[in-house]
């Protein structure tokens, strides 16, 4: 894969006469979250260099257990505990050595950020595990999903808020200049939605969850927070609608999984951010910058939007997180989004 600065990488011998991205809202590009590697201060300095608009919280789940994607959520619960089993993560009465390591994680995680970003101004993404997905993940003591019953998704909620708030006021103490959005990752909730998760024993699934009960526990959680938010979806058949009528003000997406243009502009009228991965989360070659910018300026003007409001209307990433990816992948990666951006600016 050619570097993003060899000679046979569109991004820089093709933009460097082009204008900068403005500040808007949202930033023009950023990350999912995820990065390979082990390292919590090269990692910021990876995202603050490469996305100087729309940085995020880096998770580095080779780290191992406790920084995957549920115990680093679930290091953020207040009074709720897990414990981690052969099976995967369970809900357990106090804490152990497995969640002490997510919240030493999570804390060097911090220390990380404040040491390397402190000056940074502007929007500052953190992650976490949306409460359907940590409630699908997670078991209860006598061993079925948590996402089963309603009392316990609910403890899971609003221990997952509190938590959330809390971890944004620590963000933003070490980032005085920053202002703090929430992405909630919810790559289960199509699951969760169409019967598709599996029992405990592996050999049935679980009953489907009504839309109206999933999309009103979800509105209720982003009212909670107080941040805005951005809700992600990589997985088949993301629930972009629902996501939408639940209060986010942002949905990202795999923008080749979705083919829905009418559920997509429908968001768009509404005013709803989009969060577009336009590359994949691990590969050994990226496209040009520019290719990728024709394309989505090819699909914007199919759902039928003025051109110029392209780039206020979206900000682009890779379709998912970046932690299977070579550490050169995960590089290039962001400078593509960054660069495929400024194609997007209006001549």
């Amino acid at each position: 894969m050619a570097s993003p600065s060899s000679p046979e990488h569109d991004s820089t011998s093709s933009t460097d006469d082009r204008r900068p991205a403005p500040a808007t809202a949202w930033g023009p590009a950023s990350g999912v979250g995820s990065l390979p590697g082990t390292d919590p201060a090269e990692a910021v300095r990876l995202v603050v260099g490469e996305l100087p608009d729309l940085a995020h919280l880096p998770e580095l789940p080779a780290r191992g257990p406790g920084a995957d994607m549920l115990g680093r959520s679930a290091a953020l619960l207040v009074d709720v505990y897990v414990d981690l089993t052969p099976a995967g993560w369970r809900l357990v009465p106090r804490p152990g050595r497995d969640l002490q390591r997510a919240v030493e994680f999570l804390a060097r995680d911090l220390d990380a950020l404040h040491d390397v970003a402190a000056d940074w101004t502007g929007p500052f993404k953190v992650q976490a595990t949306g409460p359907w997905t940590l409630a699908a993940g997670l078991e209860r003591t006598r061993g079925d999903r948590a996402v089963t019953d309603a009392g316990a998704r609910r403890d899971i909620a609003q221990s997952l808020a509190e938590g959330l708030r809390a971890h944004v006021a620590e963000v933003a103490a070490r980032l005085p200049g920053a202002e703090v959005v929430v992405q909630l990752d919810e790559p289960s909730l199509p699951a969760v939605l169409m019967g598709g998760l599996p029992t405990q024993s592996g050999f049935g699934k679980l009953a489907a969850v009504e839309a109206q009960v999933v999309q009103e526990e979800l509105a209720g959680f982003l009212a909670a927070l107080g941040s805005r938010t951005v809700v992600h979806c990589c997985a088949p058949r993301a629930p972009l609608g629902l996501l939408r009528a639940s209060g986010a003000d942002a949905v990202s997406f795999d923008h080749g999984l979705v083919q829905d243009l009418d559920v997509v502009g429908t968001a768009v009228d509404a005013g709803t951010h989009l969060f577009l991965g336009v590359v994949p989360g691990t590969g050994t070659g990226l496209p040009a910058p520019k290719a990728t910018a024709t394309r989505l300026q090819a699909w914007w003007n199919e759902l039928g939007f003025p051109a110029e409001d392209l780039h206020r209307s979206v900000t682009l990433t890779p379709a998912c997180g970046l932690a299977g990816a070579t550490p050169a992948y995960a590089r290039g990666a962001l400078a593509h989004v960054r660069e495929a951006a400024k194609y997007l600016l209006p001549d």
